[in-house]
C-alpha cells in the first residue's frame, strides 16, 4: 500500500473533488501531480478529455510516466511550482493534491493567479490540501490521528488556514468559492471562472 492510501480521509476528498469536475470538461491541469493518482481518477470519469501533468520529482515524473504509458492525451511536463507556470494553454478544470501547501505563501497566492488565468470561462479550480488548524493543540491531534508526531511531520509544509485561501482565490475573482470537505487538516477548496 502506497503512502497517499495511508492518509485517513484521503479517498473522502478525493471523490468530493470528482464532485465538482463540470461534465464536458475537455482539457484538465493536474499540478504537482506526483503519481497520477488523482488525474487517473478524475480521467476515469472524464475519458475524453486530455490533460497536462506537472511535477518536478524525477521519481514521481517516472512513476507518472509509467502510469500513463499508453494513453497519448496525457502530456507531462517537468516543473518546480516555486517559479511561475509555463503557458500551458486553457484548461476546463485545474486540480492539485497535497502539492500547494510546500510553497510559501507569497507564491502560493500568485500560483492561484496564474490557475485563474489558464481557466476558459466556467472552468474550476479544486485543491485537495494540507491546511493548518486553528490550534497547535489541534495540529498535534491530526498528527497523531495520521500516524506522524511533531517531530516526524514533513519539514517542507508550509501550512495556511483554509479562510486566508478562500479570501484570496475571491480576491483574484473566482467566483462560488467555499471549502467544500474538510476532516481535520485535510480541505478542499473550489472556485470557479466565472
Amino acid at each position: 500500500m502506497k503512502r497517499a492510501d495511508l492518509i485517513s480521509h484521503r479517498g473522502e476528498g478525493e471523490a468530493a473533488l470528482l464532485e465538482f469536475i463540470p461534465a464536458g470538461t475537455r482539457r484538465i491541469l493536474d499540478l504537482g501531480t506526483g503519481d497520477g493518482r488523482l488525474l487517473a481518477w478524475v480521467r476515469g470519469a472524464h475519458p475524453d478529455s486530455e490533460a497536462v501533468a506537472v511535477d518536478f520529482s524525477a521519481a514521481m515524473l517516472e512513476a507518472v510516466r509509467k502510469r500513463f504509458a499508453r494513453d497519448s492525451r496525457i502530456s507531462i511536463v517537468e516543473h518546480n511550482m516555486d517559479s511561475s507556470l509555463p503557458n500551458l494553454g486553457g484548461f476546463d478544470a485545474v486540480i492539485s493534491s497535497f502539492a500547494i501547501h510546500h510553497l510559501v505563501h507569497e507564491r502560493k497566492r500568485a500560483l492561484y493567479a496564474e490557475i485563474y488565468g489558464f481557466l476558459n470561462p466556467g472552468g474550476v479550480f479544486c485543491n485537495l490540501e494540507h491546511v493548518s488548524s486553528p490550534s497547535e493543540r489541534l495540529h498535534t491531534e491530526f498528527l497523531h490521528r495520521i500516524g506522524f508526531t511533531v517531530e516526524t511531520e514533513d519539514p517542507s509544509n508550509k501550512l495556511l488556514d483554509f479562510e486566508t485561501q478562500i479570501g484570496w482565490l475571491r480576491e483574484i475573482g473566482f467566483v462560488d468559492v467555499d471549502c467544500q470537505w474538510k476532516w481535520r487538516e485535510l480541505a478542499l477548496l473550489v472556485g470557479v471562472h466565472p
